[in-house]
């Protein structure tokens, strides 16, 4: 098969397209012909050595792909050959990947491939943050960072669905027209957060803080926080974080700091009933994906580019 792959870390131009070992499926395994796979965040730093570092090269990125089952593994029904299905699973920007059944899910007809793939990293972060580690409930105030972003897009609907209001943050005028469609209820630069929050919320601050920033965005983060608020850090694109004086900080205002990542262990059930819901909301329109670059898989290379120059808003997607 082709495939993306890089042999040593460093810029976007480490990514060759190159023949490579197709994968046979395992016991409990599926092989997928891969039709769409989805670029993230991480994939750019694990290519940079700064996340994922010990795995060994050469490598091939991506933790999501869309297509169909082409051949099964040991023990696997047959009858899965043939399906649309979308994965999340490991080496995804390639022309075939495996995966294990429980992370296999089928696709509903009016969802394509490239929604599909758009999913499972950003959608069941965004599903996560609001419904498991934020528990938003109606009309509280969630302060969104990257609301531009591919979680961020995802997590303002999904907090305007359960009554809650948002305030998202952006860095330009195209990504607040885009922050806004989504539903955000106010939307600032970043620089803002500190003097806006107040006002927009009549001094109440917010409730919940989601952020992916870091460093940049982490002391207007906590300022912004209403007494028993809860900050959940689920990413650090800017920088490490400083750190915390928890007598100082949190304790004046019994606020809560948490984290989240979605390779932390969730239980099987949970993360079957969270994908299903993604599914069928965006199969019935109830949650919009929004796909702001499409490019074939051979210019995986431009893809990293523009997503590190923060150039793209929600989701970056190769096909096949």
């Amino acid at each position: 098969m082709k495939a993306i792959r890089y042999h040593q870390i460093g810029d976007p131009t480490v990514l060759r397209w190159e023949d490579a070992e197709t994968p046979a499926p395992g016991a409990g395994e599926v092989l997928i012909a891969v039709r769409a796979a989805g670029v993230n965040f991480a994939d750019t730093e694990r290519r940079r050595g700064l996340y994922d570092a010990a795995a060994p090269l050469p490598r091939i990125l991506g933790s999501e792909a869309a297509g169909v089952v082409h051949s099964v593994g040991p023990g696997v029904d047959a009858a899965w050959v043939g399906r649309r299905v979308v994965a999340f699973t490991p080496a995804c920007y390639a022309e075939f990947t495996k995966a294990s059944l429980d992370v296999v899910f089928p696709l509903p007809d009016n969802v394509s491939f490239e929604m599909a793939a758009s999913i499972p990293v950003q959608g069941l972060t965004a599903y996560h943050l609001v419904n498991t580690a934020g528990r938003v409930a109606k009309g509280q105030w969630v302060l969104v960072h990257s609301a531009a972003g591919g979680v961020g897009l995802l997590a303002t609907q999904m907090v305007k669905a359960l009554g809650g209001k948002v305030i998202g943050t952006v860095s330009t005028d195209a990504k607040a027209a885009q922050a806004r469609d989504a539903g955000a209820d106010a939307v600032l630069r970043y620089d803002q957060v500190e003097g806006e929050v107040p006002r927009i919320t009549e001094g109440h601050g917010v409730d919940l803080v989601l952020d992916a920033v870091g460093a940049d965005t982490w002391r207007a983060s906590l300022k912004s926080l209403a007494p028993f608020g809860h900050l959940i850090l689920y990413g650090s694109a800017s920088g490490e974080v400083p750190k915390l004086d928890v007598d100082a900080e949190l304790m004046p205002r019994s606020l809560k700091v948490s984290a989240y990542w979605l390779r932390s262990p969730h239980p099987a059930e949970l993360q079957q009933r969270a994908m299903s819901s993604l599914l069928e909301d965006v199969a019935a329109g109830r949650l919009r994906i929004t796909i702001g670059l499409q490019l074939p898989l051979t210019e995986a290379v431009e893809a990293h580019r523009r997503l590190e120059s923060r150039a793209t808003v929600g989701k970056v997607v190769l096909t096949v």
